[in-house]
Order: C-alpha cells, then sequence, then structure tokens
C-alpha cells in the first residue's frame, strides 16, 4: 500500500517598519505592528481557519485516516497569539486528534544553519520548547527553514536527537532516482531522508487553478489515480506546501476546499493511506545513502540558497547579522534577546534578492519594498542600532578570544554547578535513608532495649533526681524567703 504525506509551511515574520539613518540610536522599536496585523488577520480569515476546518472534517469522515504534519514556525505562533488566537486553538484541536504531526525546525525560520552552528542549535531548542508549551507535543522529524539541507547539515540534525528529516527533491540532487522512496543521509546514514515529490506538489500550489494547464481542471480522482498508478516499489509520496496557498493563491471560489476534502474517499478507493512523516520513517527502510555536497531548498527552480545568499548586499548583511552571536547570547536583556530572533528571519534576505523573476523567482511580488536596495538598506540601519544597543552591554573592544574565553568559564561553571548540585541530591539522599534505616531499628527493637535500661540506668538517674533535689531545696529558700536581704544590716 502506498503512503501519501502531506506537510503544510505555516510561517509568518515580524516585518521591519521604515527606519531611516536618523532613527539609529534613538528608535529602538523596528517592527510595523499596523502591516502585521493587517496581513496575519487577512490570511487567518481567508486560509489558515478555513483550511484548519477542512482538516478537521477531513480527520472526522476518514475515522481518523486522514493525517498529516506542519512546520510552523515561532514567530508565526507569536503573531497567532497576539491577532487572531483562535487559530492557536484549532490548530490544538488537530493536535488533540493524534493525526497532526508538527515538525521540528527553526524558532526564526532562520538560515543559522548556514551561518552558525551553535546558534541554530540554539534556535531548533527554542522552537521546540515552544510547541511543546503550546500544544504538548514534542518534534520527532526535522524540516529545516524552506527544506534547507546538506551533509554537514545533517550531522547537526543527527546531534540534536533527530532520526529522521525532510528536505527537497531537487532534480540536481536525485538525478535519475525517484523522490518516493525512503534514503539515508550519506554523511550519517543513520539519519532517514524524506524527499518531496515536487511535481506532484506544484501540480496543486500551481496548476489547479491554472486554465491553461495541459491538465485542467483537476479533480481528486484524477490526482489519486496519479499516486495510485506509480511504480509498486514506490511505496511513499511527500507532498510539501504552504498552508496559506489554499483560499489565498488559490482561492475558495476555486474549489480547493471541496478538491481536498474528497482526497480521503479516493484514496481509500484506490488503496492510498495518509500517513505522518515520523510513521513512514519507522515504517520503511532506507534503500540506499543520498550525497548532498551543497546546500539545496525548496525555493526558486534552482533549489539551493541563492534565494538568500546569491549577491553580496545579502551576504554583508549575514555576516554583520551573526557576527553579534556571540555578544548577544551573552546578553540577558530580554528585549534584545526578542529583536535577535525577529531580525534573523530569512525573510528580510529574500527581500534583498536580485534575481529576475524569469529565472523563476517571486521575491518582488512579496517584498514590500520597492526594491531589494531598499530593503538592504532598511534592513542594514536597523542592524546599525541594534549593534549599537549590544555593544552599550559587552563594547567592541572586548575581542572575539576574550568572548570565547568568558564562554567557556561560563560553561565550565554551569557544569560545574550541576555536578554539586547532583552530589548535594545525592547527600541528601543518603542522610534520609541513614535516618529511616536508624527509626526503623528503633521501631523495630523496642524490647530488647528496655532492661538494658532498667539495668544501667538506675545510678545515673538517681545521682541526676539527687541533684536536682538538692538544688531544689538550695533554690527553695532563696525563692520563698527573699528575707536575707532584709537580714544584711546585723554586724
Amino acid at each position: 500500500m502506498k503512503s501519501l504525506s502531506f506537510c503544510f509551511k505555516i510561517h509568518q515574520p515580524f516585518r521591519l517598519k521604515r527606519y531611516r539613518f536618523f532613527d539609529i540610536g534613538n528608535d529602538h522599536y523596528y517592527y510595523d505592528d499596523f502591516a502585521d496585523d493587517e496581513i496575519i488577520s487577512r490570511v487567518a480569515a481567508s486560509s489558515y481557519i478555513p483550511m484548519a476546518k477542512v482538516l478537521l472534517e477531513m480527520i472526522e469522515k476518514s475515522n481518523k485516516k486522514f493525517k498529516f504534519a506542519v512546520m510552523i514556525s515561532g514567530t508565526a505562533i507569536e503573531q497567532f497569539q497576539l491577532y487572531v488566537p483562535e487559530v492557536i486553538d484549532l490548530f490544538k484541536q488537530l493536535a488533540d486528534t493524534g493525526c497532526m504531526e508538527i515538525l521540528s525546525g527553526t524558532y526564526s525560520h532562520s538560515l543559522a544553519s548556514l551561518e552558525n552552528v551553535e546558534e541554530f542549535v540554539r534556535d531548533v531548542k527554542l522552537h521546540d520548547e515552544t510547541i511543546y508549551r503550546v500544544f504538548g507535543l514534542k518534534p520527532k522529524t526535522f524540516a529545516n527553514t524552506e527544506l534547507i539541507y546538506d551533509d554537514d547539515i545533517a550531522l547537526i540534525i543527527k546531534s540534536m536527537g533527530f532520526e529522521s528529516a525532510i528536505t527537497e527533491g531537487a532534480k540536481h540532487i536525485l538525478g535519475w532516482k525517484s523522490p518516493n522512496y525512503l534514503y539515508s543521509a550519506s554523511s550519517v546514514p543513520s539519519l532517514k531522508l524524506l524527499f518531496t515529490n515536487s511535481k506532484l506538489s506544484r501540480d496543486i500550489t500551481r496548476n489547479f487553478n491554472n486554465p491553461h494547464w495541459h491538465e485542467y481542471p483537476l479533480t481528486a480522482d484524477k490526482y489519486m489515480s496519479w499516486i495510485a498508478a506509480l511504480p509498486k516499489e514506490e511505496q511513499v509520496v511527500n507532498l510539501c506546501m504552504s498552508l496559506d496557498t489554499f483560499g489565498t493563491f488559490l482561492p475558495e471560489s476555486c474549489g480547493i476546499f471541496e478538491f481536498m476534502k474528497a482526497l480521503p474517499h479516493f484514496a481509500k478507493e484506490m488503496n492510498v493511506e495518509f500517513a505522518t512523516p515520523s510513521e513512514i520513517s519507522k515504517k520503511l527502510k532506507p534503500v540506499g545513502e543520498m550525497v548532498v555536497m551543497h546546500p539545496i531548498s525548496g525555493v526558486d527552480e534552482a533549489r539551493d540558497v541563492s534565494a538568500w545568499m546569491g549577491n553580496e548586499l545579502q551576504k554583508e548583511a549575514l555576516r554583520k547579522l551573526y557576527d553579534l552571536s556571540e555578544r548577544v547570547n551573552l546578553c540577558h536583556d530580554r528585549r534584545l534577546k526578542q529583536d535577535w530572533e525577529y531580525l534573523q528571519s530569512s525573510d528580510h534576505f529574500y527581500y534583498m534578492s536580485t534575481k529576475n523573476l524569469d529565472d523563476g523567482a517571486s521575491h518582488a511580488a512579496f517584498s514590500p519594498y520597492d526594491s531589494p536596495y531598499s530593503a538592504f538598506t532598511n534592513y542594514m540601519n536597523v542592524l546599525a542600532d541594534f549593534t549599537v544597543r549590544v555593544d552599550g552591554q559587552f563594547p567592541q573592544e572586548i575581542g572575539n578570544e576574550e568572548l570565547n574565553s568568558l564562554l567557556l568559564t561560563i560553561k565550565n561553571q554551569a557544569s560545574e554547578i550541576e555536578e554539586l548540585n547532583k552530589k548535594m541530591a545525592s547527600l541528601r539522599t543518603n542522610i534520609l535513608n541513614a535516618d529511616d534505616t536508624v527509626y526503623s531499628k528503633v521501631e523495630a527493637e523496642p524490647k530488647e532495649t528496655a532492661p538494658a535500661a532498667k539495668t544501667v540506668a538506675p545510678a545515673p538517674k538517681k545521682s541526676a533526681s539527687k541533684k536536682a533535689a538538692s538544688a531544689t531545696k538550695k533554690a527553695a529558700p532563696s525563692a520563698r524567703k527573699p528575707a536575707p536581704a532584709k537580714k544584711a544590716p546585723k554586724k
């Protein structure tokens, strides 16, 4: 039986307001709250809320046979909590069904995996802690920002304890191989890899509402028949798409919601089951190792990282940002830490792209700026003010060697404190056990100790009583007769 795995991406950045050169040092708030509120409220009304209800209906009507996964960034969760908390409530309902898997990823939808390993690990931990706090789920499968992946990143993913990861089925990586198998990473074979089927994903996201497409119109039975007709050996199809595609780029009027609702019915007819990425990785065995020497992603036709690192503007902005990482991690200013998360969002660098639309890029369509140069100037002004604030706590005169030494000292002290806490806990346990043992012995042998007390104790007890009586007799006259003071005049 073939397995079909839907994976929906959800991300919203905190957008920057117009920040001028003269604002540096004077204005420390960088965000366009009105734009954030307007955009996420509009997208939630047209896409997130109705699509969540569709997914709930699909689960109920299929008797929980329909399953799927979501990748949701920490910044998106924050905006939902601020502006449209009903979205969080709906996804909690989906989580409670047991049919939705939430994938691990980066909190800020960052590019840290390409720039700074320590920051990447920290960002992933923050994301997973947020997911557990909000939804009560612990992610098991990893999906990086826009599915960015290579052999080096695989080593980091595995070191964080993940057994599987999902990435883009890029043609220049797969070659003649099919994405419809489970593979393993060449750098760490114990890490299982799921590759997305780009063609079948695009058939929904790009062609469903395209009357010029040769397969138009796309129906649920036609689509499911394509999956059922795949070679018998190809046992899994992974589809990855942005959730806001449904209802926003593909409006409800085109019938996309009805298309989705009909999929479980035809899947059952054609012997196709739905599964989550973690279920697939447990169920299937890898057919071979996949070598990915250079980073790939799910963006643009090139399927590389040129969308964020394709020109000197982007590279300079990224370098300036991550040069601050060590100093920021030493800070304890909550607001500074929050700004650090928001400024890492990959969207800021995506807006700086100078790639042509003819290359399959659609950067300008999503950018709030007039040009990539305006995006770069605005971001660098914000980053300049942020740098001033960081330098206010840890000046630039403190070199990286000093910072590394300080970080090592802090790390060693933390380890020593943890070790001492363990020893204290062990000592407390031993003391309590010892007390319990003594107490239990005394309780268990009351009759044996009683005779010894009668034979040995009389002398001291008698002596003690005599002394007590003598002391009482001596003390009694003075207590009863305060008169000695009156007899003092006799000479």
